[in-house]
């Protein structure tokens, strides 16, 4: 291990069911790999110089192994592609040590509710829940049975009744939606993870039946549809620097500001993980991503030069 990047093994590779792949890691130099906690994600380095980030869905605690599961994206940005056609058993790859995004917190019961490969993250925390003994259920929603990924996993008898399959285009009959939305007791939390469309409804229903946003968590794995803005030339000023930075139209904040020599940490390039979240001491965003909460966009104190870009002719950054 070196840096911030660790050597690692592709040790299996398998179809877990339709277009979803899963990827088993394992160190390169026999050493152990760094502990993680469920939710966390690690940046995958693959061909032709492409880093994707994946979630680990194997039992957190497992300092021998990484799990992950990639789903085949045709019309996404060639990601998926370069581990489904590129990446062969036995290969050596780097990744990213892991961060957690979309952390466990304690509650006396745990609701997961999973669309699609979505539920790599999810399993994960299902594994620790079980693990630690504490309440939660599982609804895990797919299209059809072939598209249900490691179903074998949430069968296994550590779960015992907990984990729920529920198969349809739309959020079928199965899922008795009003006993679990419009009752939100206290100490229950909620996690979700999927496509953005699946996640929308699963949170507008839980707001709609009272849950209070601090008991709601999510991850997304794209950037949601947002409004189109005008991307309209602004300037970038570096305190304490005199470094000033013009971003022309159709150029990102972050990109301007690596061509001037300023490099920004960046992961995802969507404005989904925070990895590039820089603070605002002067100027207002215009707030294009989907990771900061509507109360820290008002604060107007920070933004996500990967995709955000500003509302006023200047902003003043603090690195």
């Amino acid at each position: 291990m070196s840096g911030d990047w660790i050597s690692v093994r592709l040790a299996d590779k398998r179809l877990v069911a339709e277009d979803v792949a899963a990827l088993l890691l394992e160190p390169a130099d026999g050493t152990a790999l760094p502990p993680f906690a469920a939710g966390a994600h690690v940046d995958v380095e693959l061909p032709g110089g492409l880093v994707r980030q994946y979630s680990l869905c194997n039992a957190p605690g497992d300092p021998g192994r990484y799990e992950l599961g990639v789903l085949l994206d045709r019309q996404g940005r060639g990601g998926s592609r370069a581990v489904h056609e590129q990446l062969a058993v036995g290969q050596a790859i780097r990744i990213g040590r892991p961060r957690n995004l979309f952390p466990l917190v304690p509650a006396e019961h745990s609701v997961l509710l999973a669309g699609g490969i979505g539920i790599t993250p999810i399993l994960a925390m299902a594994e620790q829940l079980a693990a630690d003994g504490a309440g939660f259920e599982l609804h895990y929603f797919v299209r059809s049975p072939e598209r249900a990924a490691f179903v074998d996993r949430l069968a296994a008898p550590r779960f015992g009744d907990r984990c729920r399959l529920h198969v349809g285009d739309r959020i079928p009959p199965s899922f008795d939606a009003p006993a679990l939305f419009d009752a939100p007791r206290a100490g229950h939390h909620l996690y979700v993870c999927g496509p953005n469309a699946f996640m929308d409804a699963v949170l507008d229903g839980a707001r709609a039946g009272g849950w209070p946003d601090d008991r709601l968590h999510s991850e997304r794995f794209a950037a949601a549809a947002l409004p189109a803005g005008d991307d309209r030339p602004f300037e970038i000023e570096v305190e304490g620097s005199g470094a000033i930075v013009a971003v022309a139209p159709g150029q990102s904040a972050a990109e301007a500001l690596a061509a001037a020599g300023i490099c920004i940490p960046l992961s995802c390039e969507q404005g989904i993980c925070g990895t590039c979240l820089t603070t605002v001491v002067g100027g207002v965003p215009d707030h294009r991503d989907s990771y900061l909460s509507d109360a820290e966009r008002a604060a107007n104190d920070c933004f996500t030069p990967c995709c955000s870009r500003a509302a006023t002719p200047r902003l003043v950054i603090q690195l």
